[in-house]
């Protein structure tokens, strides 16, 4: 197969291109500067003439401004939807006028499409939160309709927290649980839905690979864990002690409206598409999951 990836400098876009170079397959890196080798320049605000991509067997959209990366400002939140909705409208339009089309769009969503604080365990068929990021993802995943419109399969992976030491939030927490300052956010009673980069690898290969996954797959591993549970476990695995609360106050003085929606509640999320189309999780459970990433 060719397959075409943005966002393949970010931390699940790398991981992917290596994955799939390992595995020989054809792949091209949508860039925004000068192109090299496997490489087409394109510009998320203007697409413009992507027919190079015509023939390509899969299409994976990654690109995206970091949820996490600043306080949701006015402007902030412009941005995060400019970045998601209007850029993803925008490619799947393009991709609608190829002849032939690719087969397959995969694009980046989030489990922030579900309410958080529900106590029970949340599938693909939950309706979307009445939140920002609720409304984010929804209308995100609704931007791809002119590629599904087309005849293109489309699928929207709901990532949840994805572990690597090499980016993400793992990466925020490790330097102060090395020093023994870590421990829960807030009460740490809100569920924590994670993937390791490996299985949220797998998970985009997947989906290229089963036909019958199309639509919304929620890309979180079968183990959900609380907050609370999450800072124990990461201190053990670095043998760190991990009891220092951040307290709620703190983290919404630090980060406003961001901390509720992404650090002081959460949603129990089940992999159950995933799991009915028979993928083997490696890191199905958090510690040996942990432990592989980091020792």
């Amino acid at each position: 197969m060719t397959i075409a990836v943005t966002g393949s400098s970010g931390l699940i876009g790398s991981a992917l291109v290596t994955r799939l170079g390992t595995e020989r397959e054809d792949v091209l890196r949508l860039v925004r500067r000068s192109p090299g080798p496997g490489e087409l320049r394109w510009d998320p605000d203007h697409p413009g003439d992507l027919s190079a991509l015509a023939g390509v067997e899969a299409v994976v959209h990654l690109a995206g401004e970091n949820i996490a990366a600043g306080r949701w400002t006015a402007r902030r939140r412009q941005l995060l939807r400019t970045s998601r909705v209007d850029v993803t409208r925008r490619l799947a339009s393009a991709l609608a006028r190829l002849s032939p089309p690719p087969r397959t769009l995969a694009l980046a969503s989030a489990i922030g499409w579900y309410e958080p604080g529900r106590p029970e365990t949340l599938d693909e068929t939950a309706p979307p939160a009445k939140t920002f990021l609720g409304r984010l993802v929804r209308d995100w995943e609704a931007a791809a309709a002119p590629a599904r419109d087309a005849g293109i399969r489309t699928v929207a992976l709901r990532f949840g927290v994805v572990l690597s030491p090499r980016g993400g939030a793992l990466a925020r927490m490790l330097p102060l649980f090395r020093l023994g300052l870590g421990g829960p956010l807030g009460d740490g009673r809100q569920p924590v839905s994670w993937v390791s980069i490996a299985d949220a690898v797998d998970a985009i290969v997947a989906t290229l690979r089963h036909p019958e996954l199309d639509g919304a797959v929620n890309v979180v591993a079968p183990g959900v864990v609380t907050q609370r549970d999450f800072a124990a476990i990461l201190g053990r695995v670095l043998r760190r002690p991990a009891v220092l609360r951040a307290p709620t106050w703190a983290l919404r003085l630090a980060f406003g409206e961001m901390a509720d929606a992404l650090l002081l509640t959460g949603a129990r999320v089940a992999p159950a598409r995933l799991l009915r189309a028979g993928f083997q999780f490696r890191h199905p459970d958090l510690e040996p999951a942990l432990r592989d990433l980091l020792t």
